[in-house]
Formats: C-alpha cells, structure tokens, sequence
C-alpha cells in the first residue's frame, strides 16, 4: 500500500507530477471546472492536534473531487480512551478510502500505515509536514520557477524537515539559518541524498542572494513552556524589511499560523514581497492533487 508519511517517499518524477496535476487544478477551479474523480470515496481525517489550513483544504479538496470527508477529533473516538492505533487503523480500512492524520508523534503516523490497507496521508506529525511542502513548492514555481534559492529563517522543525528533504530530492539550494541547537533534525538525511544544504548563524549572510525567505513560528505547540528561552535565542532571525533588503528581491512565505512581530514582522506581511496567502491558497489546489494520485 502507498502513503505519503514523508516527502521523501515520493521521487523526483512523482512530485514534478503533482505539482503540474495541482496546476491544472487550480486553472480549472478559476474557470469553474470540477471533475468529480474522487465520487463515492471518503477520507477520514483524525486530528490529534487543531488546524484550520489542513483541515479546511482537505475537505473542500474532497467535496471539489465530488468525495466525501469526515472530521474525526481524536478525543471523540477510542483513540483518545486508549485504544490502540492498530485496531483503529485495521477497522477504518474496512469503512474508509483514505486517511489523512494530524499527530503529535510521528511514528503515531508511522504505525497507522503499518496496519492500514488504505493510504495513509501525513497532515502534519513532530517530525515532518509534507503536503505543506509541496503545497509550498506550486507557490515557489509560480513566484521564481525550480530553481530558486530559499532560506529559512528560525526553528529547524518539522516544515524546515520537509523543505529540505524536498531541496535534496529537487536540487535546489538551501540555507537554514538558525541557533546552535536548533538545527533541523534530518539535516544528516538531507545531506546524505545529496541536498544542497548549509546551515548558517548570520541572518543578514544567510539571506544575501534569495530569492526565497520562509519562516515559521518559534514557539510550536507544546513548546509553551520553552517561550522565553526560545524568544531569547531567536531574537536577530526575524524577517524585517531590512532583512529582506539583503536577499534578492524576494518572495516572503511562512506557514501559518503568524505571530505578528515576533517571526516576521507586520510591515513585512503587508509588503509586496509577501506571498503568503497565496501559499494557504495552493494549499487546496496541491491537496487535491495529492487526493487525485492516492485515493483516484
């Protein structure tokens, strides 16, 4: 059975592949064009954790593609009193054409699509956050093509993961920039399927020659207790406009959530060079995609 737990279980071909399938989708939707490919099938979609972008592109996506899509909070099914994830993912298989599943672990994810015999597709664990990535990436072609040089620009999490994962199987170039300690945890991974990547301390040197800067909170879920250390460390990486003089006139994205002059600041968001709603927009075209070439 196929899954999408990681971005690095899709190769080269297959991502060129959504993103021109998520192209054609979004021209489509503009002219009002809806294929129903996905009629009479039913995602299920188990959040652990709250959302607002997942949630709501994942099931305007399935209603588009004429499918059907059910909300399962974690702590309204036998999940949340301690069932086990095999069981559930053993007994969904039999009602269910697809999962996509918002966790807190990511080998939560990881066994859900052990025991499924239908796919299982990541919206989002502690480790990685793929289709945001490739969401990201329909932006990043439309804004400055394939081979763009991005930065990133704070906390190394589970989105930095992804994005440079996706630059090592891509080949573009990549610069984190971050504190000691901060590093993305699948650096070593990235490097090792030949990624472009470096990581660099200086905000102001990691930007020069841009052309794309992308951020994301410092302070994730569960980190709430870790908010004034990590507010004391980050201090320098927020993308300013004065950070973002020292790049190539670049496009700004973040993931949202924002919080609003800590990460990036406000004159920033409401500058020409952000495109960040238009990266929350791609997140449906790039979801159906994603739905067309797992579920279709």
């Amino acid at each position: 059975m196929r899954h999408l737990i990681s971005i690095a279980d899709l190769s080269k071909r297959e991502i060129l592949e959504l993103l021109n399938i998520a192209i054609r989708l979004k021209e489509d939707r503009k002219k009002g064009i809806f294929e129903e490919k996905l009629k009479n099938k039913t995602l299920a979609m188990l959040f652990e954790l709250p959302s607002t972008r997942t949630r709501i592109s994942f099931e305007v996506a399935m209603l588009e593609l004429g499918g059907n899509a059910l909300y399962l909070n974690w702590n309204d099914l036998q999940l949340g009193r301690g069932e086990p994830i095999k069981d559930t993912a053993r007994v969904m298989s039999r009602y269910l054409h697809g999962i996509m599943i918002r966790a807190r672990k990511h080998e939560t994810i990881v066994e859900l699509a052990k025991f499924s015999s239908i796919p299982v597709i990541n919206g989002l664990s502690n480790l990685e956050h793929p289709c945001q990535v490739l969401a990201d990436l329909l932006t990043i072609y439309e804004q400055k093509g394939l081979n763009a040089k991005i930065t990133w620009l704070g906390d190394g999490n589970n989105v930095c993961n992804s994005l440079i994962l996706l630059s090592a199987i891509l080949g573009f170039e990549m610069v984190v920039a971050c504190p000691k300690g901060y590093e993305p945890s699948l650096l070593s991974k990235a490097l090792e399927m030949g990624g472009n990547v470096r990581i660099e301390r200086d905000p102001k040197k990691a930007v020069r020659n841009a052309d794309v800067l992308y951020t994301d909170v410092w302070i994730s879920m569960g980190q709430e207790a870790e908010k004034e250390k990590r507010l004391r460390d980050f201090k320098g990486y927020e993308i300013s406009l004065d950070l973002v003089k020292f790049a190539n006139d670049p496009i700004v994205m973040h993931c949202m959530p924002m919080h609003r002059g800590e990460e990036i600041s406000d004159e920033v968001i409401e500058s020409k060079n952000s495109v960040i709603y238009e990266q929350a927009e791609n997140r449906l075209h790039m979801q159906k995609a994603i739905l067309l070439n797992f579920l279709g």
